[in-house]
């Protein structure tokens, strides 16, 4: 018989789609909670790919990436108008 797990303690993946409004509401978005989410997530990049026996360059390359990716977005609005510029 398999246990019961209450929707406030499933994990993202294991949430069903009918009971994923309850479950968005169930989260906590105060600024501790929100604050806590990252800080597990920082947790969980750093020990998945910095903190390991061998390690490789894998991991500071998707920060820049990520990072590339970002400042891309923040500067599209200026590099979509030059796209279209004549230089003649």
């Amino acid at each position: 018989m398999a246990s019961v797990v209450p929707v406030k303690e499933k994990k993202l993946l294991d949430v069903k789609l009918g009971e994923l409004p309850s479950w968005i509401l169930m989260r906590d978005f105060t600024p501790t909670g929100i604050a806590g989410a990252f800080q597990r997530g920082y947790y969980r990049y750093y020990n998945k790919y910095i903190n390991v026996k061998k390690g490789s360059i894998s991991g500071l390359n998707m920060v820049l990436a990520a990072y590339v990716l970002f400042s891309y977005c923040l500067s599209y609005k200026e590099l979509k108008h030059e796209r279209r510029r004549k230089y003649h």
